[in-house]
């Protein structure tokens, strides 16, 4: 009857959602991810609209990563060894009054004695220093959630965990991009800081845990451990390093703004519309995964996954009616939701509780700062080689990188997560 009654709750699809820890986990988790993807629409848009420089919305993309990839690290060891929520707590601080900080200068009474560079410059500072939080609050998530939620349910929770970071993810442009066309800058930042409130009083509902990692050599030999774990694994490893390049190359949404002002020549609605058409094609895709997971054969999924987000980022740099546009963003939502979830699912599935803020540290150093750069190559190379030339450039690329991958791990084609992760987690706690 034991046996009978457990099996029950392993089947029970919304258990990890009876623990009201877990609630507020995703409540914090969700805000501040819709806070920031709002945030980053609006900065887009209004730098460029301030410069008219494509190349300015790179060094906005550069400005970000640059702090979060140099401190990601250190900020990995930290969320290890440190109580989460008073670490969570500090970070959503700083993210807030770097959010008050860019509403400040948008109001007129403020800018009205600063000049167009100025305020530019400004917002990249911000921008650094939202990078440098970033830095320390992905592994500290990552590492908060295995703690407030027991063992055995944690392939569900991560699955809901993911589910909230994607809906916040795709949700937040569209929002943000609807927001700035129909109530405009001042009030779509003092929304932000709404969400982000919430995000923090969220944190309050979750009790202080000790950390179950307390280091016993110094700080070198500790980060060290977390890469060489990544290294030795070749999923998380061939999955981190496809999504890096992938990305990097294919980060042409971040020009956006400039197809739809230079290209298109559509006004803030439509460019509503088009940061919406992802959001879309990604929440389709995920109620559709809700029923047909891509876990089967991961790692095939993941390529086809990234070939087709290659190929409508060509045809929606080709693209010059707006319609069509909209079709091809949409695609490209669905094809990247289908890429993070499996991507999400063999790193949460792979990774050892005593290491979760170390291995999430790597990931951020591949995947977490990934669109940025993709942002910054975007913005570089439609300042040296034109708009539709830079985007149909990434596309290309893209599917370069996917079919080298390729070529190297036709092995992992056929095979399961559970095939591939057991023996590699086996090895790597021998080596311990």
């Amino acid at each position: 009857m034991e046996s009978e009654s457990n099996n029950q709750q392993k089947q029970d699809p919304y258990i990890a959602l009876r623990f009201p820890e877990f609630r507020s986990f995703l409540g914090m988790r969700f805000f501040l991810t819709f806070a920031y993807q709002i945030q980053a629409v609006v900065i887009g848009w209004y730098v460029y609209q301030l410069t008219q420089d494509p190349l300015s919305l790179g060094l906005i993309g550069l400005a970000e990563a640059i702090p979060a990839i140099g401190i990601a690290l250190y900020g990995g060891y930290v969320a290890d060894k440190s109580e989460k929520t008073i670490l969570l707590k500090w970070i959503l601080t700083a993210m807030f009054s770097c959010s008050a900080v860019l509403y400040l200068i948008t109001i007129p009474s403020v800018s009205t004695g600063l000049a167009a560079t100025q305020i530019v410059w400004i917002i990249y500072g911000m921008i650094f220093l939202i990078g440098i939080a970033r830095g320390f609050i992905g592994p500290a998530t990552f590492s908060l959630m295995a703690m407030i939620i027991p063992r055995d349910h944690y392939p569900n929770s991560s699955t809901w965990n993911s589910a909230g970071w994607q809906v916040a993810s795709i949700a937040g442009p569209a929002t943000g991009g609807l927001l700035y066309a129909y109530a405009g800058i001042q009030a779509t930042f003092l929304i932000i800081l709404i969400f982000l409130a919430i995000s923090f009083c969220c944190i309050f509902f979750i009790k202080r845990k000790p950390p179950q990692f307390i280091p016993k050599e110094n700080i070198i030999k500790s980060l060290t451990e977390g890469i060489k774990f990544v290294f030795n694994s070749r999923m998380m490893l061939g999955a981190m390093s496809l999504d890096l390049f992938s990305v990097f190359f294919g980060g042409a949404v971040a020009l956006i703004p400039v197809v739809a002002s230079e290209v298109l020549k559509v006004d803030a609605e439509e460019f509503g519309m088009m940061r919406a058409a992802p959001a879309l094609g990604a929440v389709l895709t995920m109620l559709f995964m809700a029923r047909h997971s891509p876990m089967s054969k991961p790692w095939r999924n993941l390529l086809l996954a990234v070939t087709g987000f290659g190929v409508s980022i060509i045809c929606y740099g080709l693209s010059t009616s707006f319609y069509l546009t909209l079709f091809f963003l949409f695609l490209e939502g669905v094809f990247d939701s289908v890429s993070v979830v499996i991507r999400s699912t063999i790193m949460q599935l792979l990774t050892p509780d005593q290491m979760r803020g170390r291995v999430s540290a790597v990931n951020s150093m591949f995947i977490g700062s990934s669109n940025e750069i993709g942002a910054f190559e975007s913005g570089l190379t439609a300042k040296l080689m034109g708009t539709v030339p830079a985007i149909v450039f990434g596309g290309s690329m893209t599917l370069v990188v996917v079919s080298l991958t390729y070529l190297k791990t036709k092995k992992l084609l056929p095979l399961s997560v559970k095939e591939i992760h057991a023996p590699e987690i086996s090895t790597s706690n021998s080596s311990h």
